[in-house]
């Protein structure tokens, strides 16, 4: 597998792209990240099973909407089973998908635990949805240190990932090589992703502040809350159109040609 090396500016490259696509399909790539936000959210609710099973299935899942993505460039309309590409190419991918889930699943509730160790669980329950602390918690050392804690450790599990589900489905190779490449590609373009995040941080904030702007403007508070939602929801599925770019220009021959679908194994 050889890498390619991309310059910082291609981040913001990758930021349009990822917009761009998504508006040449919108309401598949939307529908499909909406299904994506309702499997894990179904999924994390099975009590005590529900987050490890939602971890397991999030590489495979979030392989699926890069395959939409490439449909999306392709002019084609992403169909729902897109979703559920990684788990469709042939057993040995099958089982390669459910390795990188089962591993992604391990380090995320490892990093989930040693913030809970922190400060005994409150960042925890916040960062779950399950549990608001009071503004004396948020503000106190312990739950910083818990942010941090988790943070530092969720940092290099997500460059581990980025690229590994997409090279075990597109490239054929195995999951532990796989996340080797991953985080080898991402440090040797850490300006582009560093540029890819920073864009895309001004462009919510730009787009929360616009949205605010119109609340005012209208003299309708209550109209904030009402668009920033769904607002919000749309630019998360445009974010992860962008990263099918991310994978796609992080290697050379990173894709099977178009005529050719991937090896099922």
């Amino acid at each position: 597998m050889k890498l390619k090396l991309a310059s910082a500016r291609t981040g913001a490259l990758w930021v349009r792209l990822g917009i761009q696509t998504f508006f040449k399909q919108p309401l598949a790539l939307a529908g499909l990240f909406f299904m994506f936000m309702a499997l894990m959210s179904v999924a994390s609710m099975v009590p005590l099973i529900g987050l490890p099973v939602a971890m397991t299935l999030l590489p495979a899942v979030t392989l699926g909407l890069m395959a939409a993505t490439r449909q999306a460039t392709q002019g084609k309309f992403p169909m729902p089973l897109v979703l559920l590409s990684g788990f469709r190419a042939g057993p040995v991918k099958l089982r390669a998908m459910l390795v990188l889930g089962g591993l992604y699943a391990s380090g995320f509730l490892l990093a989930l635990g040693a913030s809970y160790l922190v400060d005994d669980g409150g960042f925890a329950r916040l960062y779950l949805g399950g549990h608001m602390p009071e503004s004396d918690m948020l503000q106190s050392g312990s739950f910083v240190a818990a942010m941090w804690t988790f943070l530092g450790l969720h940092l290099p599990l997500s460059l581990l990932f980025w690229h590994a589900p997409a090279l075990v489905y597109w490239q054929d190779i195995p999951p532990l090589k796989s996340m080797f490449f991953s985080i080898v590609a991402c440090l040797r373009n850490f300006w582009a992703l560093t540029v890819f995040a920073l864009v895309w941080m001004t462009v919510m904030v730009g787009v929360v502040l616009g949205v605010g702007t119109i609340a005012n403007l209208t003299g309708s508070p209550a109209l904030m809350g009402t668009l920033l939602f769904p607002v919000l929801l749309l630019l998360a599925a445009m974010f992860f159109s962008s990263l099918f770019f991310t994978y796609r220009d992080s290697f050379f021959d990173a894709l099977p040609p178009d005529n050719k679908p991937p090896v099922v194994s």
